[in-house]
């Protein structure tokens, strides 16, 4: 039950940095804002493999189908990580599976964008990972400690990711004219959904405020994407990659970069639904999980006679 006084309590952990855990009281909406915010975040790392997948057997040497395949694997792992720690707020990991396959929970929109070259491996791994990091390396100071210590795994994998793209975008970009004009095209599509996926401007973010005051969230979102913004410009110069933005301009008076209008009416479309890839990335989970469901029933099976036996031993 809640009252005041119990809120107080709770806040002031908050405000004193204490970590929440599992069994410690806490306010019904901050469990919900956990278990919505969580199970997208896995369900963004196990989607995230299908863009990726694409490229395993098409990857150009032995040694990239092994960096990309401990890559796609990295990324299952993360999913299980989050999954995990989402259990933890007293909900079952086959509900969060079906929210999201049958239902209506979300995963990053970025996910829904085509992988069209191998360059677009390497921009995924640059850009889209490079954004990644800055959120999980704010939630891996998360208030909930399930959250906070899975985030810090996760990001260890990230920047090998990350680091991993950057140095193959910096191969094609010194290359032949034809590997530095696919470098550049990926580039041009994927710059603006990476800033997207800092999610809206903070005045039309629902949620931020509260996640903030919590300290779920340690930055808002155009925190978040002003300080992507600012390591990518530089990232960019070092390997002679342009940005796509005209209006990308250094503000002496804020220390920052300027950057040019998000196309929003994007962002929403996808977030609808309406993407290129939504449908087939859905088709593709719901077909995966459906011809899996042998193996999760004989891993039940196995479960429950072992436990059976052991129960009979004592």
């Amino acid at each position: 039950m809640e009252n005041q006084e119990k809120l107080d309590e709770f806040q002031a952990r908050i405000d004193a940095g204490e970590k929440i855990e599992p069994k410690d009281w806490m306010p019904e909406r901050y469990r919900q804002q956990l278990i919505r915010m969580m199970s997208q975040h896995a369900h963004s790392e196990i989607v995230g493999m299908l863009p990726e997948g694409n490229w395993i057997e098409r990857a150009p040497s032995l040694k990239r189908k092994l960096v990309l395949l401990a890559k796609v694997q990295d990324e299952a792992g993360h999913g299980l990580y989050l999954y995990s720690a989402t259990e933890t707020l007293g909900i079952d990991r086959s509900e969060l599976v079906d929210q999201y396959l049958y239902g209506s929970a979300k995963y990053s929109s970025i996910f829904n964008y085509p992988t069209m070259t191998y360059a677009d491996i390497c921009a995924i791994g640059w850009l889209v990972d490079g954004a990644a990091i800055v959120n999980q390396t704010m939630l891996a100071r998360s208030s909930y400690g399930p959250y906070s210590r899975a985030n810090v795994r996760i990001c260890k994998e990230e920047s090998f990711h990350k680091k991993q793209g950057y140095e193959m975008l910096a191969k094609m970009a010194d290359g032949t004219p034809e590997q530095q004009k696919m470098a550049q095209d990926s580039v041009n599509r994927w710059w603006w959904p990476s800033l997207m996926m800092f999610g809206p401007h903070d005045s039309d973010s629902p949620n931020s405020a509260e996640l903030i005051k919590w300290q779920v969230k340690l930055k808002t979102n155009d925190e978040l994407r002003q300080h992507f913004v600012d390591r990518m410009v530089m990232e960019a110069e070092a390997i002679g990659m342009e940005l796509p933005d005209p209006d990308l301009e250094y503000n002496e008076e804020t220390g920052h970069w300027d950057f040019g209008d998000i196309p929003w009416d994007e962002f929403w479309n996808v977030v609808k639904g309406n993407g290129v890839m939504n449908r087939k990335r859905i088709k593709d989970r719901r077909a995966a999980h459906e011809n899996g469901e042998w193996v999760r029933e004989a891993a039940n099976a196995y479960a429950r006679k072992k436990k059976l036996q052991q129960e009979k031993a004592s």
